[in-house]
């Protein structure tokens, strides 16, 4: 069991380290193929497009395959896209790319959430929070180290060719000699191909909407934001990302016992309520300095509200884990397809500024639905 949970914290991070190279380098591939902010949002979109394709099938690929051979399968694919990305500079090629790194990101993410769950329904210990605070060590990472990149001027396929191989290499060490867990028990239903929403999984996903959606726009605008908004050197500029993650990477690894001692609900409302507080001091920021405090305050707020919407699904108990995890995260990413445009629309004509006040209203949405993590069947 020791071997399990090592192994699955060890997945987690290998997959931030092969899914989160690329956002540091997307200013750059943005100055290279000349994108506005509009024309750069709707070229985004292809990551939630090509995910959106993945999830209603992923539980059947997962529930008929197992975890472990569909991470093996799908992930490398999200390595190779992105290197890929670096070298076929132009709008259509970086949409589809972007398409097929979203299939591969979104199948080994459920998969590897699954297998999360597993493991804490084997072991009788929580290991999600944990699971998701090392991820994002490992995005912290791999942020830093574009940063650190992007600081001294190495070009973006120097950078994303030479960690390829590293990656793969890693994900066969961690993932190869990992034991089958058993699925998590449920009633009475079987496993069908689709993976439908459920009332149960639309609560969720209203809860985790912002959350997930702040950070993703943290990811892909944080670095711009600082860049238009502020004069400051390209290396200043790239710490808003690591500001977010290092946050969240640290409030993830101490939640476990957080949340054991005040209940996910107390919990979630709290976070919330500082995620609010962080994304108006970004918004009203006066400085780049400012505005890197802004990001840690909102990375400290929305750390474990995803991973707690995803546990909360995989507890429902009505039908597999990997359905309601599935179905959560569709609904999530269809939400989630129009917000690159939409980001980026508004960014080209009010300014990245109040593209993030966007944000503001929806994790007050995540406050006042913090109660939907309680159990509950689906109806």
């Amino acid at each position: 069991m020791t071997s399990a949970r090592w192994r699955i914290i060890a997945l987690f991070f290998t997959h931030a380290l092969a899914a989160g190279a690329i956002h540091t380098r997307i200013p750059d591939l943005q100055v290279a193929m000349g994108l506005s902010e509009g024309q750069l949002g709707l070229v985004l979109m292809g990551q939630p497009l090509g995910a959106l394709s993945m999830f209603l099938f992923a539980s059947a690929i997962i529930e008929r395959f197992g975890p472990r051979r569909a991470i093996l399968a799908v992930l490398p694919v999200v390595i190779i896209t992105a290197a890929l990305a670096t070298v076929l500079l132009n709008p259509v090629a970086l949409f589809m790319l972007l398409a097929l790194n979203g299939l591969g990101f979104s199948l080994s993410n459920i998969a590897m959430n699954v297998e999360a769950d597993r493991v804490e329904a084997a072991t009788g210990a929580r290991v999600m929070n944990t699971c998701h605070g090392v991820w994002s060590v490992g995005f912290l990472i791999t942020s830093l180290l574009g940063a650190t990149l992007r600081g001294l001027h190495v070009d973006p396929a120097i950078h994303l060719w030479a960690l390829a191989p590293v990656l793969i290499v890693l994900l066969l060490v961690v993932v190869v000699p990992m034991p089958v867990m058993p699925p998590r028990p449920h009633s009475g239903e079987k496993v069908r191909k689709l993976a439908l929403p459920t009332l149960a999984t639309l609560g969720l996903v209203a809860f985790g909407l912002g959350a997930g959606l702040t950070e993703g726009a943290s990811r892909a605008w944080s670095i711009i934001y600082l860049r238009d908004s502020f004069d400051v050197p390209p290396f200043v500029e790239s710490l808003a990302l690591p500001a977010l993650l290092a946050a969240m990477a640290a409030g993830r690894l101490l939640a476990d016992r957080v949340i054991d001692r005040f209940g996910p609900v107390r919990v979630a409302r709290l976070l919330s309520a500082l995620a609010v507080a962080g994304m108006v001091l970004i918004v009203l920021s006066p400085n780049a300095y400012v505005a890197l405090l802004g990001f840690v305050v909102v990375g400290m707020g929305i750390c474990v509200l995803y991973p707690l919407m995803l546990s909360a699904a995989a507890r429902i108990g009505d039908r597999p884990a990997s359905q309601n995890v599935a179905a959560t995260t569709l609904i999530f990413q269809l939400v989630n397809l129009g917000a690159p445009a939409l980001i980026g629309a508004v960014a080209q004509g009010l300014g990245v500024r109040l593209a993030f006040a966007m944000l503001i209203p929806l994790l007050v949405l995540t406050f006042a639905m913090a109660g939907r993590l309680k159990p509950r069947p689906a109806s």
